[in-house]
């Protein structure tokens, strides 16, 4: 039997979706944090010599112009901070209003802000450098590169003197010097130390706790272990005063000075927003609230001078320059053109995703955390007319700061059970005695919240709450 085998090919329309190089990179670039931004744009730096950095002197948390090493906007939050009216839980109570936006760039803007943070040790040595004498730089250098991840001194006026050869009055001379810096609490030799220089930079904004001063310099090791009663007796004060102060503490003072600066430490437990870099502000002005995308101020990035007039005079005549020399000006132009333009394309697209959550959560930023509304990144995306994974793009690992004050995560404005955390945190604030999981949950179920032990324990440790038995 013959078997015939028939070999055709067949040629059918298909329809395929390319996703363009430039699209690819202006979603990586949006989904990036400030840190990992900052390390892409210095990597950038190196490799197009068309991209140039114009640095600004701006405060590195909210991005205001600097008054010398001053942030007048910080010191007037921080001065009326206690003064503003609330609802009893921190939070403001001011009137919802329009938003200001901010006119939108031409697509190739040669000039644009974007975000980075300088390194701590970076900022601490061009401070203490307009600060000492010439001689003086080495104990400078010194005590810097000294600095641990939480931004103590790992080392002793003595080490220090002996080592460099110098004088140990010159050395402390600098080493006070460097404790005036911000972050507050840096170059401090242990905890009583980093949170007694950052009550007194607070007792010079007029923030006062009477006893305060008292505890963390003769009973920290107490009240870290909840021993109220014990030193309260011992300063002959009611019980209540030493609870005050602890809640002062915890509100107002870190034993982590340097967090946010550097890379987070595995033991380093302090999360606390306020030390956080915030991407965009909610600010509230006389015109109302306001959004801003602070990364977009803290320093300046451009074509490069000389090559935007090269690039515009390629194609005149007797322009004397090789094909090699004209295909590498209008590459490097291009690709410095393109850089910024996907810059400017994720600041407007956090201002856009950050106003559209400020429209749909107004009672959350008027009333607090107990008004958070259910809310989807698809819904935001639906109404921003984008796709539901820029969205998220756009708020991974950024933060976002509140008129209060407070800095949070983008993602808390997705959180479901963000409410039920700030009932747990707020038990465990109030308790007289270490409540369990299981008490807490019990608490809770008292208040209509119905949860399991080991979701409260995993709320816990979300919030960084150490359990029962070791608060």
């Amino acid at each position: 039997m013959d078997m015939e085998l028939e070999l055709s090919q067949e040629l059918s329309p298909q329809q395929t979706l390319k996703v363009s190089p430039r699209l690819v990179a202006a979603n990586y670039i949006l989904e990036l944090s400030s840190q990992e931004l900052q390390q892409t744009i210095a990597n950038e730096l190196r490799e197009n010599p068309a991209l140039e950095l114009v640095e600004a002197p701006t405060c590195p948390v909210c991005g205001t112009d600097l008054q010398g090493s001053i942030c007048p906007n910080c010191i007037r939050r921080q001065k009326s901070e206690d003064g503003l009216a609330d609802d009893g839980q921190g939070y403001y109570e001011e009137p919802y209003a329009r938003h200001e936006q901010p006119a939108r760039d031409d697509e190739f803007d040669p000039l644009t802000q974007v975000a980075a943070e300088e390194t701590l040790a970076e900022r601490l040595l061009a401070e203490l450098g307009a600060l000492i004498d010439e001689r003086d730089r080495p104990i400078a250098e010194f005590l810097v590169g000294s600095l641990d991840e939480r931004g103590y001194l790992a080392t002793t006026v003595e080490e220090v003197a002996y080592k460099l050869d110098v004088d140990p009055v010159r050395v402390k001379h600098v080493l006070r010097l460097l404790q005036s810096l911000d972050p507050v609490g840096v170059g401090a030799r242990n905890l009583r130390e980093c949170l007694l220089i950052q009550l007194d930079h607070l007792e010079r904004l007029g923030v006062y706790q009477p006893y305060a001063r008292a505890v963390i310099s003769d009973f920290l090791h107490e009240l870290g272990e909840h021993k109220f009663a014990r030193i309260a007796h011992h300063l002959r004060v009611p019980q209540e005063e030493v609870a005050e102060v602890w809640e002062f503490v915890k509100r107002k003072l870190n034993p982590n000075p340097a967090h946010g600066f550097s890379a987070t430490n595995a033991r380093d437990r302090d999360t606390r927003s306020m030390y956080v870099l915030p991407d965009v502000i909610i600010r509230t002005t006389e015109s109302g609230l306001e959004v801003e995308v602070v990364e977009s101020r803290r320093f300046v990035l451009r074509v490069n001078p000389v090559y935007t007039r090269l690039n515009t005079e390629l194609h005149r005549d007797g322009m004397d320059l090789s094909s090699d020399d004209k295909r590498h000006i209008q590459h490097y132009v291009g690709r410095a053109k393109l850089f910024i333009a996907n810059i400017n394309q994720r600041r407007q697209t956090l201002f856009n995703i950050t106003r559209c959550l400020v429209e749909l959560q107004k009672d959350f930023l008027a009333r607090g955390v107990r008004h958070l509304l259910p809310l989807s990144r698809a819904a935001v995306a639906a109404q921003l007319g984008v796709h539901e994974s820029t969205v998220s793009r756009a708020t991974a690992a950024k933060h976002v700061m509140l008129p209060n004050g407070e800095i949070i995560p983008f993602s808390h404005f997705f959180t479901p059970s963000l409410s039920i955390k700030d009932v747990i945190k707020e038990l465990i604030e109030q308790e007289r005695n270490p409540l369990t999981d299981a008490q807490i949950a019990e608490r809770l179920r008292q208040r209509g919240i119905t949860i399991a032990r080991r979701t409260v324990a995993k709320y816990r440790v979300q919030l960084d709450i150490l359990p029962s038995s070791l608060r």
